[in-house]
């Protein structure tokens, strides 16, 4: 384990606190801005959001306030956090370009929004941490190389499941184990045929925004958590969508198991998603090393061969300052993806769809996101999830069916767009 306790201090002591820009001060960007607020060794520099307004509303649960100022360019914001004050605006570049910020956080939710503040943070030599996880399963591989050209640290964010799940996964592996299954409990009821309609009320409740609610319930942010993890661990789907089995944490290492075991898989080495278990995240793992089958007999682990290793909580936002610590003091990520993509997250259809129709976004009325292995995605030239936004249909689109490339006149051009292009000439 890393010191991030004393590391901290020493940087609290010295007077040279790790200074953070947040870009998407909602619910999560609030949360970090709040968490690091208790912290010794660290602040927020500058708070973006659409409004400078909202971004002040960010630092309003701090403990202790600092002094927030509203700024309008990169000069100003850096004399203001050399002062110790915090920044509040609507611009990203200011916190990109501000040579006093270490460390970037995009909480922003949006696949061109995260492409375009990545490359500006490259640019000035920032860490990003990636809480749109999105964007990291569109364009994260290109992501991850561009910041290794600029000897910066491109990072998944602690708290999120896909960390959570890939610290188990280095857990295991550096000990030798195999791994069967890497999962997600799911936290919210499965309802494939959702939208924000349906979800409204709940949403009102929970004061969350109702589109974010349904990319929960229709499944979408499920794909996208286990394709992240795919991509940073080279594990695969077993099945397009997964299995989304019913299982307790006791049952997990008899669910997540291969068929001829008495499981539902038809291999090792997948992600998948168990329904039962939330908020937890697990591993599956087995070894054929008798003596360390003992071993673990001997920890209450079970008589194998199957194992689980459980996590039995994700924090989100509260835990995501150790990953700018992680980037900033270590040069290391809580979890990237690998040079090529394992696992692409696919646009399906959730209603009748009909041409000349302008596809919406993630979690609302049009489609809904699920996983299939990028080989095949590729081969059937199925649309990414994170481009499929603003997209117009050339034909009908039956419910249920994948949407591909062809089926849509053209895509919106982005930053993202011109990242996912160089990705599939560069990386394949």
């Amino acid at each position: 384990m890393h010191q991030y306790d004393q590391k901290l201090l020493e940087r609290e002591h010295t007077g040279n606190p790790i200074r953070v820009g947040i870009i998407g001060a909602g619910q999560m960007g609030t949360e970090i801005i709040t968490q690091i607020g208790e912290m010794q060794g660290m602040v927020v520099g500058v708070a973006v959001d659409l409004t400078a307004q909202k971004a002040i509303q960010g630092f309003e649960s701090m403990k202790k306030k600092p002094v927030v100022d509203t700024c309008t360019s990169v000069k100003q914001a850096e004399e203001a956090v050399k002062a110790g004050h915090a920044v509040a605006t609507n611009d990203y570049r200011l916190a990109t370009r501000n040579r006093f910020i270490d460390a970037i956080v995009d909480a922003t939710g949006s696949t061109e929004m995260g492409a375009t503040i990545s490359m500006d943070a490259f640019h000035h030599k920032k860490h990003v941490i990636m809480m749109n996880v999105e964007c990291d399963v569109t364009i994260g591989p290109i992501l991850r190389q561009l910041a290794e050209d600029a000897g910066v640290v491109y990072s998944l964010a602690a708290g999120d499941e896909p960390a959570a799940i890939i610290e188990l996964y280095r857990f295991a592996t550096a000990l030798g184990f195999e791994v069967v299954a890497a999962g997600k409990g799911k936290n919210n009821p499965l309802n494939i045929y959702s939208n924000p309609d349906i979800e409204r009320e709940k949403a009102e409740k929970r004061n969350m925004n109702p589109h974010m609610l349904c990319e929960f319930v229709d499944g979408s942010k499920t794909a996208v958590e286990m394709a992240a993890v795919s991509n940073a661990t080279s594990l695969v789907c077993d099945v397009r969508g997964m299995h989304a089995a019913q299982a307790t944490v006791e049952q997990l290492k008899h669910v997540f198991i291969p068929q001829e075991d008495g499981g539902i898989l038809n291999k090792k080495g997948v992600v998948d998603f168990a329904i039962g278990v939330h908020p937890g995240v697990f591993l599956v793992i087995t070894t054929d090393n008798a003596r360390i089958r003992e071993g673990l007999v001997q920890r209450d682990m079970g008589e194998g061969p199957y194992y689980t290793l459980y996590r039995p909580y994700h924090l989100c936002s509260i835990e995501v300052p150790l990953t700018i610590a992680q980037c900033v003091l270590y040069h290391e990520s809580s979890g990237h993806p690998k040079s090529q993509l394992t696992s692409e997250c696919i646009t399906i259809a959730k209603r009748n769809l009909k041409a000349g129709e302008v596809l919406d976004g993630i979690g609302g009325y049009c489609y809904r996101g699920s996983i299939e292995q990028y080989t095949v995605a590729k081969s059937e030239r199925l649309l990414p999830l994170g481009l499929a936004k603003g997209c117009t249909l050339k034909q009908d689109v039956p419910l249920d069916t994948p949407i591909t490339y062809d089926m849509v006149a053209s895509i919106p051009q982005g930053m993202h767009v011109y990242l996912r292009n160089l990705q599939d000439s560069r990386l394949g």
